[in-house]
């Protein structure tokens, strides 16, 4: 058991799943803004902002998965052994429920007007499909993990940059994400505050779709470059 490790997964998703959330009910009900262009971006930078802040704090203490997601595709992977991975991910868990439950206890009224920031499905724009939701949700946190791969993962890649990287890469995700799913690619991302709001309406979609992308990615990036990269 790696206790160290395992605390640096709770407060760094505790710290993804308070300040993003944070953002939206900042942006959208005390600034009155809604879902505008102003709105996504400062979400958007405050869930890219909280994610590489933390990798850089923590990346050398666990890794920084902050995700179930991550988590899996390492294991799968034999980045981390079963035992921890599965530490790893109650207590990323755990983070994203204290988090999502100390913004309902500090802000209660103002948090219940956007359930705490939990993904509320499909949007109108893809006709609040939950198949391409979760197609979206795959696409999405492939190049997510795809990212963390090639950055943190790689033997060969540039050092110091994981954060910026990861970190952008929610970003941008985030940025185009929004206004179609949510942009979850994270299941504790989403399920800390469908707990604390009781909305579960395709609460589904933000485990298969990330896990699955996720999944994806890491094999592929795994097999093709990462256990390779002594031959280019």
């Amino acid at each position: 058991m790696n206790g160290k490790a395992y605390l640096a997964e709770s407060i760094s998703t505790f710290a993804l799943v308070f300040f993003g959330p944070l953002s939206i009910i900042l942006t959208a009900v005390v600034f009155g803004k809604g879902l505008s262009i102003e709105t996504i971006f400062v979400i958007s930078l405050a869930h890219g902002a909280a994610i590489g802040l933390m990798v850089y704090s923590f990346g050398h203490i666990s890794g920084a998965h902050i995700n179930p997601a991550v988590t899996i595709p390492m294991i799968i992977t034999k980045k981390i052994k079963i035992s921890d991975g599965i530490g790893y991910i109650i207590f990323q868990i755990i983070g994203a429920i204290i988090a999502s439950f100390s913004l309902k206890l500090l802000l209660p009224e103002l948090g219940s007007k956007v359930n705490y920031g939990v993904q509320g499905g499909p949007s109108d724009l893809i006709n609040n499909d939950a198949i391409t939701g979760l197609s979206l949700e795959i696409i999405f946190t492939f190049f997510l993990v795809m990212v963390i791969f090639m950055t943190a993962v790689h033997k060969k890649a540039y050092t110091g940059f994981h954060g910026i990287s990861i970190g952008g890469m929610i970003f941008l995700l985030h940025l185009i994400g929004i206004p179609l799913t949510g942009a979850s690619m994270n299941p504790a991302r989403t399920l800390g505050p469908a707990l604390a709001s009781g909305f579960w309406e395709f609460h589904w979609i933000y485990w298969v779709g990330p896990i699955v992308g996720g999944i994806i990615a890491g094999v592929i990036m795994n097999w093709i470059f990462v256990n390779n990269n002594n031959e280019n």
